[in-house]
């Protein structure tokens, strides 16, 4: 006669792999019909319900008891098979020869002093705590477990951000560090392309791709799901693309993630084109705004995101011009716009938030960026000179040149002046030939730089046809003979003048957090993990150094009794 037995086990640990290997290795034994391993949770004694896994005594279960149920065709079945436990989970496969087990991560740390990283995978109830002891002891996370309230990743992650620390995740399926895969990840050649995703098969794509398609992966980031939220501010996002940026095994970047919250999306397009390096973006069901904005190279899925990064590989030179960069004074890290045309200085405006934390303007379109003195510039400004506080009494600049000459030379004095961008507007009405009054002009501010031993870079965009009387060519061919660099674009002149600003910007600061520091990177991957089993295993079979760790909830489970703990080691520290 058919027989369902069950065993419940209090303050008990097991890891979700183990378990499922008990379950499966129970199903298969002479005379059952049936088996479930599980954690006494309400979704797992609802799973055990749908299969008629459910007598009384698993109902009763807690979420920290383990529950082990048998179906079986009669009782000496069920009773023989539940006798196999205890062997079942001492003969349970691992491929890591590790002898002793510390339980604490106190006693790893010590045991594998290189260890830089600690994988955590147990319960999501627990994660946050292994989490906050491990950076308390100075080490980046892999936070593999779900369920984490999204407020224990907030501060986890500030927490480790404010100590130079990474947490990647909570939910974070993968990552490539230095060629070694944590969590679920595949083995891919070694390379220069460096990934940041807040997709765990979405860089497991992308970098199986690479792998296809030729190329290589340095790193890859993973920041879990939620990272991109506002909530959360993209912390782990931002530490990673400033990684590697500053990485020099990386020379390509991509990233990748499900469609992030729109302002977090502006804020890592914005410090993605601060970047060094080509960046390739695909963040899945966000149209791509264009094929390519300066360095930024926009893909429309995951495959074509491969492509283009391995495309790039052979044109990967950093996009800067690094002969006037490397002219740059130390003291020189400003814009100053000086403009003509209202409209233009708007466009600039929106153009330059790509690459500059802000911009100042008599006519600002963030009014918490308004100039409090037009006659006086601010770290990087743009002064419209049409606007009526200008032109009382006077012609408009596009006439009269000469209030703009002025400032142009008050400009060029100031030692942090390092790109000055202007318009020329032609056309019927405009100056009959204002590049014959602004080239002069352009050529004495940048002597005045030079007489200082400063280098000044002009930009300056004309606007206007090959019709119109003050003839375009003359007008650009007199202003590059002053020493300027011409375009008839105020889109190209905006982003040129803010390439050039970009080195003066440092990678901290652009990504408003400490940096990390670069050894996470370079040294040889070393780590506690804590969790599933195999996770350890994987890294032994990778050739990197491991120690797992014999974890148990605190307090067997006992959350009350746990916290009351916490206390008493705090009080006593």
């Amino acid at each position: 006669m058919a027989e369902t037995r069950v065993e419940v086990r209090s303050g008990v640990y097991y890891d979700s792999v183990i378990l499922m290997q008990l379950q499966r290795a129970l199903a298969v034994l002479p005379g059952i019909i049936e088996a479930g391993v599980v954690m006494g949770t309400p979704a797992n004694k609802e799973l055990l319900s749908q299969t008629n896994l459910l007598p009384a005594e698993a109902a009763a279960a807690k979420p920290d008891d383990l529950v082990i149920v048998v179906a079986a065709q009669d009782a000496a079945a069920a009773g023989a098979a539940l006798a196999q436990v205890n062997e079942l989970l001492t003969h349970r496969r691992t491929t890591l020869e590790q002898e002793y087990r510390p339980q604490s991560l106190e006693v790893a740390a010590q045991a594998l002093p290189a260890a830089a990283w600690v994988l955590v995978s147990v319960a999501g109830r627990y994660a946050a705590g292994v989490a906050r002891q491990a950076l308390g002891l100075g080490k980046h996370v892999f936070l593999f477990s779900d369920n984490v309230p999204v407020e224990d990743e907030i501060a986890l992650k500030q927490m480790a951000a404010a100590g130079g620390l990474v947490v990647m995740g909570p939910d974070c399926g993968t990552a490539l560090i230095g060629g070694v895969g944590l969590g679920f990840a595949n083995h891919v050649r070694p390379g220069p392309i460096g990934v940041v995703a807040a997709a765990g098969t979405g860089l497991q794509q992308v970098t199986a791709r690479i792998h296809q398609l030729g190329g290589g992966v340095s790193h890859g980031i993973g920041t879990g799901g939620r990272d991109l939220t506002e909530a959360v501010g993209a912390i782990t996002f931002r530490q990673g693309i400033d990684l590697l940026n500053r990485d020099p095994q990386t020379r390509v970047i991509v990233l990748v993630s499900k469609p992030p919250a729109p302002a977090v999306a502006a804020q890592m397009l914005h410090l993605a084109r601060a970047a060094t390096k080509p960046v390739v973006v695909a963040f899945v069901g966000r149209p791509p705004i264009a094929a390519q904005v300066g360095n930024l190279h926009f893909a429309a899925g995951l495959d074509h995101a491969a492509e283009i990064a391995v495309g790039l590989l052979d044109q990967a030179e950093t996009p800067q011009d690094r002969h006037a960069i490397e002219q740059f004074a130390p003291s020189q890290r400003y814009l100053r716009g000086l403009f003509s045309g209202g409209t233009l200085a708007y466009e600039a405006q929106h153009l330059l938030a790509d690459y500059l934390p802000a911009v100042w303007a008599n006519a600002p379109l963030n009014k918490a960026y308004k100039l409090p003195n037009a006659l006086h510039s601010q770290e990087h400004t743009i002064v419209d000179l049409g606007e009526d506080e200008f032109t009382v009494g006077r012609l408009h600049p596009m006439l009269d040149n000469e209030l703009r000459i002025r400032r142009l030379l008050q400009e060029a004095q100031d030692p942090e002046t390092a790109v000055i961008l202007l318009d020329v507007v032609l056309g019927y009405g405009a100056h009959p030939n204002p590049a014959s009054e602004l080239a002069p002009a352009i050529a004495q501010a940048r002597q005045l730089a030079a007489d200082a031993d400063r280098h000044l870079a002009v930009v300056a965009v004309v606007t206007g046809t090959d019709a119109d009387p003050q003839n375009l060519d003359g007008q650009i061919e007199q202003l590059r003979g002053a020493g300027a660099w011409v375009t008839t674009s105020n889109e190209a002149a905006a982003r040129q003048a803010g390439q050039l600003l970009l080195p003066l910007v440092t990678p901290s600061v652009r990504s408003g957090l400490p940096p990390v520091n670069l050894t996470l990177l370079g040294q040889p991957l070393a780590a506690i993990n804590v969790g599933l089993e195999s996770f350890a295993d994987n890294l032994k079979l990778q050739g990197a150094s491991v120690i797992h760790v014999d974890w148990r909830p605190p307090a067997g489970g006992n959350e009350r009794l746990a916290g009351i703990l916490a206390r008493m080691k705090k009080t006593s520290a």
